[in-house]
């Protein structure tokens, strides 16, 4: 298996991205409603949930963009030749959701983390800089800004989990167990996939 993607099959590195990402986007989300519904705003122990949460924010938001520079600098495997547009287009459409969301959620995040007036550390030494017209705001301001994006950020970030959930059920139950065609096999290390039923440019 290679590290570059081709028409038939992921590569090393769009699986590594991949899966990583899965895993962080799902421990946040766990993270998230835990330190939010479950903790005091008092426990000197949610200080420390909450920036983990920002550390594997800030995580997500640079493999997702590091991912999503190596997806257009590679082919895409193809897609199923009996494929109808419609299928071709809700197919499509699901991962550029995904990737925007991928993006966007931890984005709204680093916004959350740049009005508190504490310093920005992940993982409990890297000094990550502030979103710079966010912390210079007055207090009102910030306060305005902060009620419109925490709101935003917990919907995007379920938006992004039921999407991710929906991805991962049609690929298991659809793709791999109805019809067969070997979508789940190529972003699964190990797995054998062959060209055969396969159509496309190669770029999507």
């Amino acid at each position: 298996m290679s590290a570059k993607s081709t028409s038939i099959r992921y590569g090393t590195v769009a699986m590594t991205f991949h899966w990583l990402i899965a895993a962080l986007v799902i421990t946040n989300v766990v993270l998230g409603i835990y330190f939010v519904n479950a903790m005091d705003a008092h426990d000197p122990m949610r200080r420390i949930i909450v920036q983990w949460h920002e550390s594997i924010g800030a995580t997500v938001l640079v493999l997702s963009l590091l991912r999503l520079g190596w997806r257009l600098i590679n082919p895409v495997p193809k897609l199923p030749a009996d494929f109808s547009p419609t299928k071709r287009i809700f197919a499509r459409g699901t991962h550029y959701t995904l990737y925007a969301l991928m993006i966007l959620v931890p984005f709204f995040g680093w916004q959350l983390a740049s009005i508190p007036n504490r310093p920005l550390v992940l993982f409990g030494g890297v000094h990550w800089p502030k979103i710079w017209y966010l912390a210079n705001m007055a207090q009102p301001d910030q306060r305005h800004w902060a009620g419109i994006m925490a709101p935003s950020h917990i919907v995007l970030a379920f938006l992004l989990l039921a999407l991710a959930i929906g991805h991962l059920s049609a690929a298991i139950f659809y793709h791999y167990t109805i019809r067969k065609d070997q979508i789940l096999q190529r972003m699964v290390p190990g797995t054998n996939v062959s060209a055969q039923g396969t159509i496309g440019t190669g770029r999507a």
